[in-house]
């Protein structure tokens, strides 16, 4: 006979629901997308969280898409897609993931827990992903939507960088190639600061060994992103005349 799982401590339930920002009324969804298929293989149960899994992503997909929609409407379908795929990366959710601590509350068999699985990416995205959609089960849509739009506000101003959603690592890639041929500006991660649930990155852009633009963000992506728009504004001061 199989032993009962184990639960995470109380403490450490209650501190996620409250960094959530939503008290479940049915517990087990919430054991349920804490507990990794290593798990329950090694406690003779067949419940775990590739279900829940499967059903946060479109709910996540579901209120980012919609947004998006309402937020610019005069962007098309091709531009709206882009910018969906920038905000629900595994990057983004391994962010989240991370913001609100969710590692230490996560049920994982053995070798998962000694081969470090709960910093694991893939597995933190996941994890992330079946929490919304026991959010999403235990109080409805609303309740799903206003715990992703608290989660991703900062991140929707951060990847969009201004209201007219600019893509500036593109932008700077065809000035670049127009002034020196084929040419593509490389990306290095210069800097990392920060606890782990709130990473800051620092990115610098060079072509070659000269270095165009410095930039930050809670992501990668937006530091670079933000050193691309540095470049950007640096270029457009270089081509000023003298005064």
């Amino acid at each position: 006979m199989s032993r009962p799982p184990v639960e995470p401590p109380r403490s450490l339930l209650d501190g996620l629901q409250q960094r959530l920002g939503h008290t479940f009324g049915d517990r087990e969804l919430l054991l349920r997308a804490l507990t990794h298929p290593s798990f329950a293989n090694e406690s003779g149960t067949a419940i775990h969280n590739q279900r829940l899994e499967f059903l946060g992503d479109a709910v996540l997909n579901i209120v980012i898409s919609t947004a998006l929609f309402e937020r610019f409407p005069e962007r098309h379908e091709g531009k709206l897609s882009r910018l969906r795929s920038q905000l629900v990366c595994e990057e983004t959710l391994v962010l989240r993931a991370q913001a609100l601590d969710l590692g230490p509350c996560l049920r994982l068999g053995k070798g998962e827990r000694l081969s470090g699985g709960r910093d694991k990416p893939s597995l933190l995205a996941d994890a992330y992903e079946a929490l919304l959609a026991a959010v999403y089960l235990d109080a409805g849509i609303e309740a799903a939507r206003a715990v992703i739009m608290a989660a991703f506000e900062v991140t929707f101003v951060d990847i969009l960088n201004d209201a007219s959603g600019h893509d500036f690592k593109t932008h700077l890639q065809e000035i670049v190639q127009s002034r020196r041929g084929n040419v593509r500006p490389r990306y290095v991660i210069v800097d990392t600061c920060g606890p782990a649930h709130a990473r800051i990155f620092t990115a610098a852009v060079k072509v070659g060994d000269e270095e165009l633009g410095l930039g930050q963000g809670s992501s990668k992506k937006i530091a670079q992103q933000e050193a691309a728009r540095d470049a950007l504004d640096r270029l457009d001061r270089s081509a000023d005349p003298p005064t």
